[in-house]
């Protein structure tokens, strides 16, 4: 890879990939709902997906620390590092967005947050980044059926998601990080 770096942490290597390493945070609150996100790229407006909140990690930040950070930037939501379980799951996914092919290494770890105010609380988008206002149209809180069903109309990333949900919620974490698609 060339020392190509952004102020986001990615890198471009010799064929024109842009590569970045991320964490997310599949959040569930006391009502069994993971909290999800619509994205759209800006440069195909009919592209459109829904993910858990997370993105890149700034340059020499962990994987934990980096997934509380996005979750707290992108909902308001405030964990702590030890309060995250896994990583649940890890996959490696190559996209386009705004233009720019992407490969991005990911770790989704699961968060169950205990108290109702987290959940039941204005999502705060305060924190939020120039692109993300962008390309973020939806925040939601999805019980495992509606997850299915927003699976069934727009792509959902990683596809595994919820099973992956549906596993923790009923059966909790079994103590393996997943390589998911």
């Amino acid at each position: 890879m060339t020392a190509d770096a952004s102020d986001l942490g990615e890198w471009r290597d010799d064929d024109g990939v842009w590569f970045r390493r991320a964490a997310r945070v599949i959040a569930v609150d006391a009502a069994g709902r993971v909290l999800m996100m619509r994205g759209v790229d800006p440069a195909e407006p009919d592209h459109v997906w829904w993910i858990t909140p997370g993105g890149g990690l700034d340059p020499g930040e962990g994987e934990r620390a980096g997934a509380v950070r996005e979750l707290f930037e992108e909902s308001g939501i405030r964990l702590d590092p030890a309060d995250l379980t896994g990583p649940v799951a890890s996959r490696s996914a190559l996209f386009s967005f705004d233009g720019r092919p992407y490969r991005q290494d990911e770790v989704l770890f699961f968060a169950r947050l205990n108290g109702s105010a987290e959940s039941s609380a204005e999502i705060d988008r305060s924190g939020w980044t120039a692109i993300e206002r962008a390309s973020v149209t939806e925040l939601r809180w999805c019980t495992a059926a509606e997850l299915d069903a927003v699976a069934a109309e727009e792509p959902v990333y990683p596809p595994a998601l919820p099973a992956i949900v549906r596993g923790l919620i009923e059966s909790g974490w079994d103590g393996v990080a997943h390589a998911v698609d």
